[in-house]
């Protein structure tokens, strides 16, 4: 017996939207031929008329949010976009899977989550790079020690516009998130940003701290000639230390396609009734943790007041 198709919306074809759309029509065809749940897309939202799309038809947002054909949508917009359409999407009653950032500051954020806990939808942020390979070797190569400290540098092409892709510490939040998922929950020691908006670079510099006293520096600097590129330098205690990252080796199957993986296995908990509370809790946690961590490095290179709690959250 074919299992159930969740059908689809993808608002947003650049890049990763067109991405999107090949692989939930690869999810779909791996669903129908094994019967198991997954997705079927029936349309995408685009400010641009551009026809169809690898046979999938252009809808627009009105249509989609309203029409009883639509479960679910799955956003690749900016940034800055991201709150005010996932929050269109719950209201209709429609389950939503979202890229990071799920929005620019962490008290959106969990007001959208209730949202969605109120219309009884699932709300699910896309971290492709928590699926990468590296991660997962470099996960397993720092489990168990306790950090000194360290940093983590990302270097990559110009990114100026910050109305659309938010302060670089939430356009940059997938390295946060790897930090947290190495080291634990963070505090912020102190931020600044250098930038030279002529020449489309700028330097965002913020010291970290982890529960039992580590150092983090996280470094992002962005500008023209700057290669796309992670660097380590890590000191555990006891004397051992990494300063390369793990290889970077492909999987069988793309980071977008195994995140619908993931928000298929959702839709198919909350429809059953199993969905693992504690898990679901954690990760909540865990954006909102580095949404909070991505707001205070801004206040503070922005100039704002801020006051930085020192205190555990609810895992």
């Amino acid at each position: 017996m074919e299992g159930k198709l969740v059908t689809v919306v993808v608002v947003g074809v650049g890049v990763a939207g067109r991405v999107r759309i090949r692989d939930i029509l690869n999810l779909e065809a791996i669903a129908r031929k094994s019967g198991s749940p997954g997705l079927r897309i029936v349309g995408y939202v685009s400010r641009r008329s551009l026809g169809e799309i690898a046979g999938t038809r252009q809808i627009t947002l009105p249509e989609a949010l309203t029409s009883p054909d639509v479960q679910a949508a799955i956003i690749s917009t900016e940034n800055a976009a991201h709150e005010e359409t996932v929050r269109l999407f719950l209201e209709a009653g429609k389950h939503v899977c979202v890229e990071y950032p799920l929005a620019l500051s962490a008290s959106a954020a969990q007001n959208l989550f209730k949202l969605a806990d109120k219309m009884g939808r699932v709300l699910h942020i896309e971290h492709i790079e928590l699926l990468t390979s590296q991660y997962k070797q470099l996960r397993d190569q720092v489990e168990g020690k306790t950090l000194e400290q360290g940093c983590l540098h990302f270097t990559g092409g110009p990114l100026m516009d910050f109305e659309k892709c938010g302060f670089p510490s939430f356009s940059g939040v997938s390295r946060l998130s790897w930090l947290v998922n190495l080291f634990g929950e963070l505090e912020v020691e102190e931020a600044t940003m250098q930038e030279r908006r002529e020449k489309q670079y700028f330097r965002l510099t913020a010291k970290l701290l982890t529960k039992s006293a580590g150092m983090l520096n996280w470094v992002e600097e962005r500008g023209p000639g700057c290669t796309r590129a992670k660097r380590i330098q890590f000191q555990f205690a006891g004397g051992s230390s990494l300063e390369e990252l793990p290889p970077a080796t492909p999987g069988p199957e793309g980071l977008f396609l195994q995140d619908l993986h993931i928000f298929s296995s959702k839709l198919q908990a909350m429809a059953e009734g199993t969905v693992n509370v504690i898990s679901s809790q954690a990760e909540r946690c865990r954006i909102l943790h580095c949404l909070e961590l991505a707001g205070t490095i801004r206040n503070l290179c922005c100039g704002s007041p801020v006051a930085i709690e020192r205190k555990s959250k609810t895992p």
